[in-house]
């Protein structure tokens, strides 16, 4: 309670904001689907979403240091809950493909908010209990979220005015709390040429990440749907995703802590590749084993990120993090904008299981490129790695950035040298 009662306020926020906005990627698709939009529209909806995350994650950082946390939380919300309201008065793609951008800038924005503050309001000691604390928020209620998808709503407005009303309510603990938020640091430019050459396989598994988890976010619930399976049914596909995401997160990170992390990155990519063909064959199979494999997959999917992340802070200076996290934050935004495009126009040529064999060609690419990674730079020694911290590929750094998370950082040498080396 004593590592709780500090961010309480914060958690809530975060929980009713999931809530909310955790199940609006999957209604909106499965409504365009409804009223017959093409896979390749459904594909546009998502990439924009994420562009406006790009763009959102670009300039929310300095709108926060302008006119502080709480005023910053509240416009985004603000703004939120106007652009989800208008998808209640039609049902035209190309203004939803507009909202969503809007909604991809607010959120972005809302996330920066919450983990700038909490990143400031942790230790070195506390941090990874926190973060954990955090994620389970996240992602639980991002989970439970998807379930407003079975709510009756034959004229396709109860669902967007209850998701407006999660993400009003996540401003109340925030606007109330009697806590002073933090102070943010001023922030060095992003140089996203020097993060590659600091970790080649890192910023690729951003990238791989993105594509991989922008398309299934895109396009999933489309594709359970189009499997016969009616909403709860679709609810379920999707959540047992995320919730897969929040379990297998910490014991593969804490693996990647004792095995060379490139040797678990290319596990993944492996894992991938393989859930991703038996995803194709798994519907013959009965809904439980399709959930039970996309669980796997969700699992699969977003411990890439976080791992990557790892990684590559393994060859950073402390100072080097914040813009760094930064830069990787673009490159799986950059993935998840490619990701549902390229993804429709494999479903638009094999139908449903163009999803899955995407992700599969994908893993592809991934795992060759990280066969080759490891060929040609030795590991990093146990004792000079950063621990496993979770990791959301959305608003501000949640690495351990803090003077004490500083001081400790024994990779300094490393950083430099690959560096002053090219990241061989």
């Amino acid at each position: 309670m004593s590592l709780i009662r500090p961010i309480f306020t914060l958690l809530v926020a975060v929980f009713l904001m999931m809530g909310g906005t955790g199940a609006l990627t999957t209604i909106v698709s499965v409504r365009l689907d409804a009223v017959g939009a093409l896979s390749i529209l459904l594909g546009a909806l998502t990439a924009a979403y994420y562009l406006g995350v790009t763009i959102g994650s670009l300039h929310a950082y300095r709108l926060v240091g302008q006119v502080g946390h709480i005023r910053a939380f509240s416009a985004s919300a603000t703004v939120l809950v106007a652009a989800t309201l208008g998808h209640a008065l039609g049902s035209d793609p190309l203004a939803w493909i507009a909202l969503r951008l809007v909604e991809g800038c607010c959120m972005a924005g809302l996330f920066v908010c919450i983990e700038s503050w909490l990143n400031q309001s942790a230790t070195s000691g506390t941090r990874g209990r926190i973060l954990a604390l955090y994620m389970i928020a996240l992602y639980g209620a991002q989970g439970v979220g998807q379930y407003l998808l079975v709510i009756d709503d034959p004229h396709g407005f109860k669902q967007f005015v209850l998701v407006a009303i999660f993400v009003s309510l996540a401003l109340l603990p925030v606007a109330l709390t009697r806590k002073a938020p933090p102070l943010l640091p001023k922030l060095a430019p992003v140089r996203i040429r020097h993060l590659y050459r600091a970790s080649p396989l890192g910023c690729a598994g951003t990238v791989i990440s993105g594509l991989v988890v922008g398309a299934f976010y895109g396009l999933g619930p489309v594709y359970v749907r189009h499997l016969g399976y009616d909403l709860g049914q679709s609810a379920t596909f999707v959540s047992s995703a995320i919730i897969g995401g929040m379990v297998f997160q910490w014991p593969l990170g804490k693996i990647s802590d004792i095995l060379d992390r490139r040797l678990v990155l290319v596990g993944l990519f492996a894992a991938l590749i393989v859930i991703s063909v038996g995803m194709i064959t798994l519907p013959q199979l009965g809904f439980a084993s399709l959930v039970g494999g996309i669980a796997l997959f969700g699992g699969v999917i977003f411990a890439i990120y976080p791992v990557c992340v790892s990684h590559t802070n393994d060859f950073l200076t402390p100072s080097e993090m914040v813009p760094a996290s930064g830069g990787m934050v673009l490159g799986f935004s950059m993935g998840a904008i490619a990701g549902p495009f390229l993804a429709s126009l494999v479903m638009v040529l094999i139908e449903r299981d163009g999803l899955f064999l995407f992700s599969a060609m994908v893993g592809a690419v991934a795992l060759v490129f990280g066969l080759w990674r490891m060929t040609v730079r030795p590991p990093v020694p146990i004792e000079q790695r950063l621990p496993f911290l979770p990791q959301t590929p959305i608003g501000a750094p949640l690495e351990g950035l803090s003077a004490e998370a500083s001081a400790e950082n024994p990779g300094g040498g490393i950083a430099k040298q690959a560096f002053q080396t090219g990241g061989q």
